[in-house]
């Protein structure tokens, strides 16, 4: 069941009413009800596997805390019961079509065995959900849960279900157990931020997408300005379409008095990569910060060490976003720059100053690292979208193509596209109004800016946004792009 869609619309305001009718003690039960209802709209098949992966970690989290010689024991069951079937599904024909390869270039003939399964949506973010909750009740920062169908509502929580946020258990957890009141405010800011991710998802990611599409579906056909302009929608595609998702399903939580965490912050204004993944995807980073780089000894080892360590984490991060070589050597370019950005102490300077004073991100040095960062961040992202690393490639180089003749470059680009002026104003007015919010949004909360205006100014505003987006939006209920992860 996409957000996008006619069911959605119809299930959600059937669980918002429910919920709020029920009393407390069966709000749990209810939520969990109407997950596994959301999960099983895509295959009922694989809601064995949640279930599975639920009924492991439950367990072996209760057992830790009744065993503690066997704790080991049981989180390395946990581990490998849940990344064996993540493996299974999603990595199984990577690594054998892969092995076969490499057995090739020594003359050793394999076939590889290749499975015909469909990945399972979700399947990466509820079991990085599931290991969190095991690794951390094996290191004592939480209680293993006793009621295993509160347990199962909080790993199986609708919105945040098949795309994250990735919640932690202090956060999520407790507040599933919670008795909660109905806030008009809570659910009135909801709703305006569940428009904006639709705005993000059907005015700018799937306008954006056909366009992006067109030219990274068939590379070797095009050349010069339409190859640049491609990876120039795609970077703001994925961002739209990710962040836009986690918008909805805060937004949505909100509507049941519920927080999770805040996934994106305006990450094309980072003015580093490091600040960059301080900003993009912050609950899988921070997964990813706490579950591998610290572990693996972070930043209080050698310089080489650590370099080791974040080309490990950032390698890990890539194949966790794709079962292919172009997800890892987009996941390793992020881990080399940051090792080379660590070279530089001005780069690192700047960056904790401003994180430290938000205040202080002004000025021509800060407009110019951004632009560095958002041209870096965005060539990368070519790796990410293209089918394979090789295509990306010729992407990168061709993408030049004709630069010295600037009229022609340009000329042939849009000619490429077949865009028209209407076009570009359509693609152009949501992306001003994306930058302003984003921009804004390194200082505040647009929202509550907007929600303090005078009554009229601020049904105005209302009105023009809900006509610009039955003038742009895009109605076909395209996927999520990080469904396939």
């Amino acid at each position: 069941m996409l957000f996008n869609s006619l069911a959605f619309a119809v299930f959600l305001p059937i669980v918002f009413f429910l919920y709020w009718a029920l009393p407390n003690k069966y709000r749990p039960i209810w939520i969990l009800m109407a997950s596994y209802y959301f999960y099983m709209s895509w295959n009922v098949k694989y809601v064995v596997l949640i279930l599975f992966t639920t009924i492991v970690s439950y367990g072996c989290a209760l057992w830790m805390e009744r065993w503690e010689k066997k704790k080991t024991v049981l989180l390395c069951s946990a581990l490998v019961a849940s990344l064996g079937v993540l493996f299974f599904f999603k990595y199984f024909n990577f690594f054998s079509l892969s092995a076969a390869k490499v057995l090739g270039r020594f003359a050793i003939q394999v076939h590889p065995v290749t499975l015909a399964l469909m990945l399972p949506v979700g399947i990466s973010f509820y079991t990085f959900q599931t290991l969190s909750y095991v690794i951390d009740v094996y290191r004592g920062d939480v209680k293993a849960e006793r009621n295993f169908l509160t347990y199962a509502a909080f790993i199986s929580f609708f919105p945040q279900l098949v795309a994250g946020p990735i919640e932690r258990t202090s956060n999520l957890l407790p507040q599933i157990k919670a008795e909660h009141t109905f806030k008009k405010e809570n659910a009135t800011y909801g709703l305006l931020l569940m428009a904006w991710g639709f705005f993000k998802k059907l005015v700018v990611a799937d306008t954006l997408a056909v366009y992006a599409d067109q030219i990274f579906d068939d590379v070797h056909y095009y050349g010069g300005f339409s190859m640049l302009l491609a990876a120039l929608f795609f970077t703001f595609q994925i961002y739209c379409d990710f962040s836009g998702y986690s918008d909805i399903a805060i937004g949505c939580a909100k509507l049941f008095d519920i927080e999770l965490m805040t996934n994106f912050k305006s990450p094309y204004f980072a003015i580093s990569i490091k600040d960059f993944w301080s900003r993009w995807h912050i609950s899988l980073s921070t997964w990813f910060r706490d579950y591998v780089y610290i572990p693996l000894g972070g930043n209080r080892v050698s310089k080489v060490r650590n370099a080791f360590n974040l080309m490990v984490t950032f390698l890990v991060s890539g194949l966790w976003h794709g079962a292919a070589w172009h997800f890892v050597v987009w996941g390793g370019l992020h881990g080399a720059l940051q090792v080379l950005e660590n070279c530089f102490p001005f780069v690192r300077k700047l960056t904790r100053r401003v994180k430290e004073n938000p205040e202080s991100a002004r000025g021509p040095v800060i407009w110019i690292c951004r632009g560095v960062t958002f041209v870096i961040a965005m060539l990368a992202w070519v790796f990410f979208r293209a089918e394979t690393v090789s295509d990306a490639l010729y992407v990168l180089v061709h993408m030049w193509d004709g630069i010295l003749q600037p009229t022609i470059y340009f000329a042939r680009g849009m000619a490429d596209f077949g865009m028209e002026w209407s076009d570009v104003v359509s693609v152009a007015i949501p992306f001003v109004l994306l930058m302003i919010y984003d921009y804004k949004s390194l200082s505040g909360d647009p929202i509550q800016s907007l929600r303090k205006l005078p009554g009229p100014v601020r049904w105005v505003v209302y009105y023009a946004f809900v006509f610009l987006v039955l003038m742009l939006a895009s109605f076909n209920a395209q996927e999520f792009v990080y469904f396939q992860f």
